[in-house]
Parts: C-alpha cells; structure tokens; sequence
C-alpha cells in the first residue's frame, strides 16, 4: 500500500464536500491553533448561526465565503498516523466543470458526494464520468446529509441502488458506499452511533487503508523527452520522467518517431551516477551515439508505444464556444504541442443515459468521441495502456486557453480512412465524399472526412454533396490502394485491379475526388509512370485538378478556389 494518497472530492453543489474534508481536519486534530480560533470566530459572525462551519477551512477565496460555494480546486496536505493524504476539494457547479476535471487528472482515488435528501443527480453522473474518464478506478460515495433523511437505511438503500447502476453504467470498479453527516460527524472519522445498521468503516478508516496500488501494469519502458541538456560539447543528455518501466546502462532503447536505436551509456539521477533508473524517477540519458532527438520525443523499450497522426479521443469540452467539425487547436500530447484539428464529432455522450447521441457541435461541459489529426505524426498510444501517451489536452491557438481535455481512444491507420468499395477479392479505400471548407477564424482550407461506410458492386453511389458533384458516368483510380472502380449511372459497376485498368474516354479522378487529365490508355500509362518517379507536388500540378468535381465551402455557401 502507498503511503501517499491523492483524492479528490467532488459531486453537485451544495452536497458537503468541503464540509466533509474541514471535519475530518478538525477531528483529526491536524489545524494549528491560530488556524481552530479562526475557525470559531469565522462561524460566529457567519451564517451558520454560531455552530462550526468546517467548510471555511476549504473555502478560502471571497467569492466562495459569499456563495457559500466552492470555485477553485482548493488543495490541502495533512498527515494521520497511518497515512498522508493530498485533497483535491473541487466546484460543485456545472459552470465549474473545467476546475472539477484540473483535481480529477491528479488523483487516484475520488470521493464523490451526494445528497440524501435528492439522490444521484445529473452533476453526480457528470462528475463521476469525468472521474472514470481521468482514468481513476477507486471511487467513494459518500451519501452525505443522512441526518437530513433521519438516518434512514431505505432511504440509504434506495440511493445506493441508483450507484449500482450507475457504476454498472461506467464500468466503475472499485465502489465504497458510506452514509455520513459531514455537519453531525457521523461516519467521518469513526463510526456513528445513529447508523447502527451500517457496518462497514468510516469515511478516515477507509482511506487510510484503501490500497490504490492497482492501476494497471504499462508494458515496457518508456520516458518523454522533455530537455535536451547540452552545456557544452562533451556533453548531451536527455531529460525527462520515466514514465513506466526500468532503464539500466547498455539497454537498447528506440527513438519515436524517427524509429531510430542506440544504447544507453550513461543514466544521471539528479547529479549523480547510476546503475539504472526506475517508474517515477526524473533522470537524464545519454546515448552512445549521436541522434536527432528534442522535447517531444520518446525513448522506449519493449513498450509498443505506436506513431500516429489520426486517432480517436474522449473529450470534455471547457470552452465557452461552440465545438464544430474542423476547429483546429495546438494538441498536447505527452511533452509535445503540436498543431491539429477535430476532423469530425463521432457522437457525444448523453450524461443522463449514457446514451451515443449523433451531434455536429459541443457545449460547454458536454462529453464526445471527436476524430484528432494533426499536423504530423507523433508517439501516442492508448489511454489505457500507457496513460502519459494517451492523455491530451486541446489549445485555443488565440486565446492559449485550454479548450479541453481526453483520452485517447483509438489510432486511425489512415489508409484506412474513408469508405470502403469492393468487388471480388478486391477492397479499397477512397475520400472522395470528404468536405473540403474554408476556416474563417483561422484564414486556412481543411478538409472533414465522413463517417465511415461500405459499398459493394451494385451499390448506389451518391455523385453529389454539399463540397462535391461527380458525373453520373465516371472512373476512380486508387494507385496508391492499386486498384480501380467504375461508376456508372450512380452505381458501383466494377471494381478491379489498377494494372487492368482501361480508359474508356470517362472522366477520371483519384482517390480524394480530384480530376485526373488523361484523355488516352497511353496517358494512364504514363500516369503510372510519374507517380513512381517524380515528386508528389510536381506529380499532382502535372496530373490533378481540384476544382473539376470538387469546391470549398466557405461560411456556408460554396466557393471555389
């Protein structure tokens, strides 16, 4: 068991958990006696009619005093004889959200509260997606204000059967219920003589115990570069966390995303030497040879940690404007900030049933699958199986305020990208339904894929859409997928291999629905050729036109280039 556990507390307002976490303080004898007399005098001239208000202890700025609501996340340390803790007291209301999720990306362990007197509310739902989303798998449900409900055990017994189908819902493992009074103490520290009937440990005795050491195993080695430490010429080492895993000198270790390899011929903990380093440590690495390495990179071993430029991610959106398709951001990823934008919203997820509801645009503190490309391809793997590589935050390039925060989901292999044609034992991919728009706000062309979809041979085939308009008659060459379809009277009429390919004196486009100029078999030959020999840029100024089919939607009505 850990002898340091970082909670955090949170649920809808009003529900105690400031309350709950200035009790235990105060109970626990661990306030200073400045901090007690404060205390005393602050309930007496408040409005709490001159009984303690444990909940000032937390409650520190002005605006939350008047409230009577928590704003900020308001961190505090204290030490029992069993364990130290870090608390994570966070807002209650929505319009918070953002400061609840900043306290849920540090914890292991959530202590979520709820109102015996309301049940479990859609703040509660919220909060404890949020929480399973930051990847915490211990949760306390804290029924608080059982005074309020006499010390009911039905009423205790109807709200814990609304947790169990909500942590059913989440997949929440991990789940404590315990009915307290954060006002009365009951169940705080030790065990209430009003709840007979209850007979598992108090709210203090539960977490000095709980052991949160079960996080799930990260395969491999891993460490994100965050510095190049370079004083001098007889010196480069790089610095950074080590994130999961061992190293030790002379291990072979890769370099993402160049792929490269070297050993390791030095490890530095601080300013010393060592042997080897592990999970937690900042060290600094040097290598036996010389490679292209910066902030942003990752040295692994053995972690099967991928390099992606697509990938599927959970976000929480924070910003007071709308999300749409093709907004772009600054992504960050690991120790990287790099440049990219929301392809498209897959679906958002509704907080009351859990339901994937079909959406264009988020709000602010709504929660959606989103499709993330960027600008290149970095390190990044899945949130479940190595956390640091899989949580990301998005960047308004404006502002530099955080818009929202993930997890990522799944990487998209972007040949694998677009619908899918076949015919025979032939399958391949094509963009030509993709939407091409102009980004007013950032003065810049993006293209949005569509959801993904199968056709076969003899399959209708739409020709005509809001960015795009194709012939009734036309052909589709997919070189690089090496292989051909044939449109005709808006069906899928064949599909075949590229190298049996025959003009027909239709028109012609690529893959990405841009016109293809040969006009003759020997043009398609020649095709061929050049796009194994030449330059991609030179190869698609000589052999494609944009705007044949296609055109840019520009703040809602169409407008070519």
């Amino acid at each position: 068991m850990s002898d340091l556990l970082k909670f955090i507390t949170c649920g809808s307002v009003d529900d105690g958990k400031s309350t709950l976490i200035g009790h235990i303080l105060y109970d626990s004898k661990l306030l200073y006696a400045d901090q007690e007399k404060a205390l005393l005098l602050d309930s007496k001239v408040g409005s709490t009619g001159g009984d303690i208000d444990y909940s000032l202890l937390l409650d520190g700025l002005m605006a939350e005093r008047e409230q009577g609501i928590t704003i900020d996340v308001a961190y505090r340390y204290f030490t029992t004889d069993k364990r130290s803790f870090i608390v994570a007291d966070t807002p209650g209301h929505e319009e918070y959200t953002r400061n609840m999720a900043v306290g849920a990306s540090f914890a292991d362990l959530a202590v979520i509260l709820i109102d015996a007197t309301q049940g479990v509310l859609v703040q509660t739902r919220r909060h404890a997606r949020i929480c399973a989303l930051m990847g915490i798998h211990y949760f306390v449900f804290a029924v608080n204000k059982m005074d309020l409900a006499n010390y009911s055990k039905e009423r205790f017994d109807e709200i814990t059967e609304q947790i169990h189908v909500l942590a059913n819902e989440l997949h929440l493992r991990n789940v404590q219920i315990i009915p307290v009074s954060a006002t009365k103490g009951d169940n705080i520290t030790k065990k209430s003589a009003n709840m007979p009937w209850y007979e598992g440990p108090a709210i203090l005795e539960y977490l000095e115990n709980v052991d949160v050491t079960e996080k799930g195993h990260e395969e491999g080695f891993y460490m994100p570069v965050q510095r190049v430490n370079r004083p001098d010429h007889t010196f480069r080492g790089f610095q950074g966390q080590i994130e999961a895993g061992t190293v030790r000198i002379g291990d072979g270790l890769t370099v993402l995303p160049s792929g490269e390899k070297a050993e390791v011929e030095r490890i530095l903990i601080g300013d010393k030497d060592a042997e080897s380093a592990d999970e937690g440590r900042p060290v600094t690495i040097c290598l036996n040879r010389e490679i292209d390495i910066s902030r942003g990179c990752v040295l692994e071993k053995d972690s099967k940690i991928a390099v992606s430029r697509v990938f599927d991610a959970t976000l929480l959106w924070m910003d007071d404007a709308k999300l749409a398709d093709g907004e772009d951001f600054f992504v960050k990823l690991g120790t990287k900030k790099i440049g990219g934008f929301i392809r498209r919203i897959l679906y958002k997820t509704d907080i009351n049933s859990g339901e994937q509801v079909k959406a264009d645009t988020l709000e602010k503190n709504e929660i959606a699958l989103c499709e993330i490309v960027l600008d290149e391809a970095i390190p990044v793997d899945l949130f479940r199986n190595h956390k640091t590589m899989g949580e990301l935050i998005l960047i308004d390039r404006i502002s530099n305020m955080t818009a929202a925060c993930g997890v990522v989901e799944k990487l998209v292999n972007e040949e694998d990208t677009g619908v899918r044609i076949s015919g025979g034992d032939i399958t391949t991919r094509v963009n030509v339904f993709d939407e091409f728009f102009f980004n007013e706000k950032h003065d810049a062309i993006e293209n949005v894929g569509v959801e993904e979809k199968e056709y076969e041979v003899g399959d209708s085939f739409p020709v005509k859409g809001e960015s795009y308009e194709y012939p009734n008659y036309f052909d589709i060459l997919a070189v690089d997928s090496g292989a051909y379809v044939q449109i005709r009277d808006d069906r899928v009429a064949e599909v075949g291999a590229i190298e049996n390919y025959r003009y027909t004196g239709l028109p012609v486009v690529n893959a990405n629905g841009f016109a293809v100029g040969i006009s003759s078999q020997k043009d398609f030959e020649n095709f061929l050729k050049d796009r194994k020999s030449m330059d991609r840029q030179e190869f698609n100024a000589k052999w494609l036109t944009f705007e044949t089919y296609r055109r840019i939607i520009f703040t809602g009505n169409s407008w070519s280039i």
